[in-house]
């Protein structure tokens, strides 16, 4: 138990909605760790930890003094900060979320000691335009990206198609909005999938995030159709959403970026 000392602390939360939130945390000793915009973190809890009201009633004779672990990317730019941020939905079966939700400020919590990952724009050549692709909180990396990079690269165009299933549930809505405002060389196209479960009628895109980039959506903030001459995708969200983009984007000549093999489509697979 000692590997998994409690080291890090919860510096604030914000609810966006019920089983939505935003978590900062900060080691307790020493600098917030170094990282590329698109990389995630490990943070865990002993199985000891309290969970939520709101998650379901855990499976009995499970090892109560099991360490739980998960990986999760980051919002917070890759700049010299003082936190990190999650951007966390609630599973309600699940081992770990359950017992972020139960945390408050002040809670201790563990975090790895390195923060890595591929996805990156890294590899994304000069010159090259990017467009980001969503589903829940698959939006946590390109928060980290737009945080960081939007204003030191005036000549590149982004693009966030952001899906949910309800605009409640889609997260950083007033700041991408803003930025899309204040970026002309950014466009933010939010949809949801259930609009007749909203309170108040939805005047924006509704069905799949898919259909924004198969209806033509972002020709209109970009100003032409994006190529695979011109443009690096990213996926990230849920296995349906990367599956049906990545297929639609190999058929319009896109290729997968691999180790050893660059491609434009790159793909997270956090699920």
């Amino acid at each position: 138990m000692k590997k998994f000392e409690l080291n890090a602390v919860v510096t604030q939360r914000i609810d966006l909605a019920p089983g939505l939130m935003v978590l900062r945390i900060a080691p307790e000793s020493g600098p917030v760790p170094t990282f590329q915009s698109g990389q995630f973190a490990v943070v865990g809890l002993p199985a000891s930890a309290p969970r939520t009201p709101l998650a379901d009633p855990e499976e009995p004779g499970a090892d109560p003094e099991r360490f739980i672990r998960r990986a999760y990317s980051l919002a917070s730019p890759s700049l010299p900060g003082e936190h990190l941020e999650l951007f966390l939905t609630l599973v309600r079966s699940g081992e770990l979320t359950p017992r972020l939700f139960a945390l408050r400020p002040g809670s201790r919590l563990w975090l790895g000691p390195k923060i890595t990952g591929l996805f990156t724009l890294a590899e994304v050549p000069d010159g090259q335009d990017v467009v980001m692709v969503a589903t829940g909180t698959g939006l946590a990396p390109y928060m980290s990206m737009l945080r960081t990079g939007i204003t030191a690269n005036p000549d590149r165009r982004f693009a966030v198609l952001s899906g949910a299933r309800h605009s409640w549930d889609l997260g950083y809505t007033a700041e991408l909005t803003t930025l899309a405002r204040v970026c002309p060389n950014f466009s933010y196209l939010p949809i949801v999938s259930r609009p007749k479960d909203e309170p108040t009628p939805w005047g924006g895109a509704a069905g799949h995030v898919q259909s924004l980039w198969q209806g033509g959506a972002l020709e209109q903030g970009f100003g032409r159709k994006p190529t695979a001459r011109d443009t690096h995708v990213f996926l990230c969200g849920s296995p349906q959403m990367t599956e049906d983009m990545t297929r639609l984007l190999l058929a319009e000549g896109f290729t997968v970026h691999e180790k050893g093999r660059p491609g434009q489509v790159h793909v997270e697979k956090y699920w």
